[in-house]
C-alpha cells in the first residue's frame, strides 16, 4: 500500500539564468509597501557582487534596503542574535536570505525571534511559533542544503554546540529564486561539499521512515540530477547547464526533506562537525556509503536503494555505494576519519551523541549507539 501523506506546497520556485534580477519585482508580490527590506548574507557574497545585484533590484523597485552581512558558516544562536539586533532597528516588512544554507538559516532564525520573541531554543522542534512571521524570499548561491525549500532553520546552541532543527510552516520562504548564475562563484571546495550534501539529502530522504509518494518523487529526481551533474561541475565549474542541474537538484532535495526526513548519515555527521569542525557536506559524504551498506541489510531499504540507483542508471545497491564513493574521491572529500582529524579515543562519545540526533529516529533500520560505533569504525575511526 502507498503511504498516506498531507502535502502543502509552501514555496514558489522561480528558476532560470538571471532570475535574481527579478528580486524587486517578486518582492512586491509579497509586500505592497515600500519597505524596509532586510537582506541577510555574508561577506563572501558581498565580495562576489551578488548582494549588490539583489539590493539594486530591490531599490529599483522602490524598496528601502538594509543589509546584514555578518553570517558565519554553521550559524549559532549568537549569529541569530546579531542579525536580530539589526532587524529590530530596521523593522523590516520582508526578509531576504541570500547565500548558502547558513545565510538562509540565519534569516529564518531571525524571523522566528523578531516576530515571536524568545530564544532559538524555544523553537527547537516543530510548530512552536504562535504568531505570524514576515514573508521571506530565499536566494541560494550554493547548490547543497536545500534550505530555500524547507521550513526549518538549523541553528547550533552557542553554549552546548547541539544543532537545533527549528521548524514551522510559517518559516518557509514564500519564494525561492534559483539563479544558476549566482552559483558560478562557488569555489571548487564549496561546490564539492555542498554537492555531496545534496546527494546525501536525496539518498536519505528516499529511504527514511517518513517517506511517501510526493517526497519520493522529489528525492528520485534530485538524485538523478545531482549524480549526473556534480561530476560535470567538478570537471568544469563554468558549465552553466550543470550548475543549473545542481541548483534545481538541491532545491528538490530540500522539498524531499520538507516532506519526509533524513537518517543515520546526518546523525553521524553532526558530532563530527561539532567536535572537529569537519565541514558538514564532507562529514555526511564520508558516512553515507557506510550507512547505505548498514541499512541495506534491511530488505525493504535495500529495495528502495535499488530503485534509486536504477532511476539514475547506476545499477543496484552495490552500484549506488560504488558511485557515491567514486564521487567522494573525485571531489577530494574521501578518506578515513582519522586522516580528517577525528580521534579514535572519542569513538564512544561520538556514537552516543549520534544516537541522540533527531534524524537517527527516521533511519529505515533502527540504529543505536553501538551501531554508530560500528559505522564510525567502518569509516576509518
Amino acid at each position: 500500500m502507498m503511504e498516506a501523506f498531507d502535502h502543502t506546497p509552501r514555496t514558489r520556485l522561480v528558476f532560470g539564468e538571471g532570475s535574481a534580477a527579478r528580486t524587486g519585482e517578486l518582492a512586491h508580490e509579497l509586500v505592497s509597501e515600500e519597505g524596509p527590506v532586510l537582506v541577510v548574507t555574508d561577506p563572501g557574497i558581498v565580495a562576489a557582487g551578488h548582494t549588490e545585484l539583489v539590493t539594486t533590484s530591490l531599490q529599483d523597485a522602490g524598496l528601502h534596503v538594509h543589509v546584514f552581512d555578518q553570517t558565519h558558516e554553521n550559524p549559532t544562536t549568537e549569529d541569530v542574535d546579531a542579525c536580530l539586533a539589526v532587524a529590530r532597528d530596521v523593522d523590516p516588512r520582508l526578509i531576504i536570505g541570500l547565500g548558502g544554507g547558513s545565510s538562509l538559516d540565519t534569516a529564518k532564525g531571525c524571523n522566528f525571534l523578531l516576530t515571536n520573541g524568545g530564544r532559538m531554543q524555544d523553537y527547537w522542534g516543530v510548530g512552536k511559533a504562535a504568531r505570524p512571521m514576515l514573508p521571506l524570499i530565499a536566494i541560494p548561491t550554493t547548490a547543497g542544503t536545500g534550505s530555500e525549500t524547507q521550513s526549518f532553520a538549523l541553528i547550533a546552541d552557542a553554549q552546548t554546540h547541539r544543532k537545533m532543527a527549528c521548524g514551522d510552516p510559517k518559516a518557509a520562504a514564500g519564494i525561492a529564486i534559483l539563479d544558476p548564475l549566482l552559483t558560478l562563484t562557488q569555489p571548487p571546495w564549496v561546490t564539492a561539499c555542498t554537492g555531496v550534501d545534496a546527494i546525501a539529502h536525496a539518498v536519505e530522504s528516499f529511504v527514511c521512515t517518513r517517506r511517501h509518494a510526493v517526497s519520493s518523487m522529489f528525492a528520485r529526481e534530485s538524485f538523478r540530477l545531482t549524480m549526473h551533474h556534480l561530476p560535470r561541475v567538478l570537471n568544469d565549474g563554468r558549465d552553466l547547464e550543470a550548475r543549473g542541474g545542481m541548483l534545481l537538484g538541491a532545491a528538490l532535495a530540500g522539498l524531499a526533506i520538507e516532506n519526509s526526513m533524513l537518517g543515520a548519515a546526518h546523525a553521524a555527521a553532526n558530532p563530527l562537525t561539532a567536535n572537529y569542525g569537519l565541514v558538514h557536506g564532507r562529514a555526511v559524504g564520508v558516512m553515507l556509503p557506510h550507512v547505505v551498506r548498514f541499512n541495506a541489510h534491511d530488505p525493504a531499504a535495500r529495495d528502495r536503494y535499488a530503485e534509486l540507483a536504477n532511476a539514475a542508471g547506476i545499477g543496484d545497491v552495490n552500484g549506488l555505494v560504488e558511485t557515491i564513493e567514486a564521487v567522494l574521491m573525485e571531489s577530494g572529500l574521501g578518506g578515513p576519519l582519522t586522516e580528517l582529524g577525528a580521534d579514535p579515543a572519542d569513538g564512544e562519545k561520538l556514537a552516543e551523541n549520534a544516537a541522540k540526533q533527531w534524524t537517527a529516529g527516521f533511519n529505515p533500520r533502527p540504529v543505536a549507539a553501538r551501531d554508530f560505533a560500528g559505522l564510525y569504525q567502518a569509516a576509518g575511526l
